[in-house]
């Protein structure tokens, strides 16, 4: 069945390509987050062992609320880890020791990028593809990830 919601075909296809971008960058997010609630060492582990649980449990939603605004636009979501990794800008870092500092910094700059992704889309989302729905939704998105960099930030000060 057509969707109709009053946005046209080209917009939301263009929308969907985007968010099929964040919804790969997300779970990449995800999956570099739970490697850190893996694989933390150090005297603060559980502290931060449960700290990032916290935010993987926070990205988990993410993932399926941006997987969902894709198919309530008419479109099917990328599901595959190979399309994930051809779509999203983060990167992975091997690392020789599991300190909590190391995956913080390494954490907040992929936070700080998708915030900036985020931020660019509201306007462009609205204004050249009239789809006033999504940009809302990335509002919201961006928000979450604001606090979500502010705790990681936090734990960085002294």
């Amino acid at each position: 069945m057509k969707t109709a919601i009053g946005i046209s075909e080209s917009h939301r296809q263009a929308v969907a390509n985007e968010l099929s971008k964040i919804l790969a960058d997300e779970t990449v997010l995800y999956i570099k987050t739970k490697n850190a609630h893996w694989n933390v060492e150090g005297i603060d582990f559980y502290d931060k062992h449960k700290f990032f649980e916290t935010q993987f449990g926070q990205l988990d939603e993410i993932i399926d609320s941006v997987a969902e605004r894709i198919r309530s636009i008419g479109h099917y979501p990328p599901a595959t880890l190979k399309l994930y990794l051809s779509l999203t800008h983060l990167t992975e870092q091997e690392r020789s020791q599991n300190d909590s500092l190391a995956f913080i910094k390494e954490l907040l700059g992929d936070h700080e990028s998708i915030i900036i992704i985020l931020r660019e889309h509201i306007k462009s989302f609205a204004n050249e593809f009239h789809d006033l729905g999504t940009s809302d939704f990335m509002t919201g998105l961006m928000e979450t990830h604001e606090k979500m960099a502010w705790f990681l930030r936090s734990h960085l000060k002294n």
